[in-house]
């Protein structure tokens, strides 16, 4: 099936937004506090200095918010359309011919499961994640929008550790994850964590793993393709993808994604 023929979201399925509402509360929190310091500190301290440094961090806050604003507007599904966009570039660079189970690592409230679903009738698709607060996904959300897209009989969704994959060495024909890699805080090492993934793919099978990787946090990729490749995996390599989805660099970099790369091959 063609990708653009996928239209998510159409039968009352709720897949939420990168950009999680926490966040905009916490902004807004902060926003409040400083602009109180800020009257406080001219009327009763009597602090002016004060007062304009706490009238700076208000401004100074308002405006990120604004531009988190915006970038939630572009994830979101009635809005830029950008999450339909990522899905579909990523699933593109996977060679996979449908046929068995398919891994989702980090699969949220489930589009991106849902989409490989569609994509390949005969697929099997399972979608893990852990399902932190701060997002309000869950299994149930997760099940619910499976059916709604009438793919539920061939998608199964479990709270799951990337860090520690409930499955056995060679479990799936194909793994994928989007996103996800950069937001687990306790996994420092993030070529452990691609590791884990490919750890559980069958001798054969293909993988298409996508994250946001900055050097300071991922390394050096090109090594790590280098090491997948000397240990037998073939037709590694990775693909920077911020033109591809967004256009141009400079737009990725706007969109918090400047170092969009996936890592594609076959084990």
């Amino acid at each position: 099936m063609k990708q653009n023929s996928i239209k998510l979201g159409t039968h009352g399925e709720q897949y939420g937004n990168w950009m999680s509402n926490p966040v905009f509360y916490m902004l807004g929190g902060v926003i409040a506090v400083a602009a109180l310091l800020a009257i406080l500190s001219f009327t009763v301290f009597r602090l002016p200095i004060l007062g304009v440094i706490f009238s700076v961090i208000a401004i100074a806050v308002a405006a990120g918010t604004c531009w988190f604003v915006w970038i939630r507007k572009q994830y979101s599904f009635g809005g830029g359309g950008m999450m339909d966009r990522v899905h579909q570039v990523l699933l593109s660079h996977l060679d996979f011919d449908g046929k068995g189970t398919l891994l989702e690592v980090g699969c949220g409230s489930g589009p991106l499961t849902i989409r490989a679903a569609l994509t390949w009738p005969e697929c099997q698709a399972v979608g893990i994640d852990y399902w932190g607060a701060v997002w309000n996904y869950s299994r149930e959300l997760c099940e619910k929008n499976a059916r709604l897209e009438g793919v539920g009989d061939r998608c199964a969704f479990q709270r799951g550790d990337a860090n520690r994959l409930d499955f056995p060495d060679e479990t799936f024909d194909a793994v994928i994850s989007n996103y996800v890699y950069h937001n687990i805080t306790n996994a420092p090492d993030k070529h452990a964590l691609l590791k884990e993934s490919l750890r559980v793919l069958k001798k054969g099978g293909v993988f298409a793993l996508h994250d946001d990787m900055k050097p300071r946090m991922y390394g050096d990729m090109n090594a790590f393709a280098k090491e997948l490749k000397d240990a037998g995996f073939s037709d590694v390599r990775l693909i920077d993808t911020t033109v591809e989805i967004f256009g141009s660099k400079s737009k990725a970099k706007l969109l918090a994604l400047g170092h969009s790369m996936a890592l594609v091959g076959r084990k």
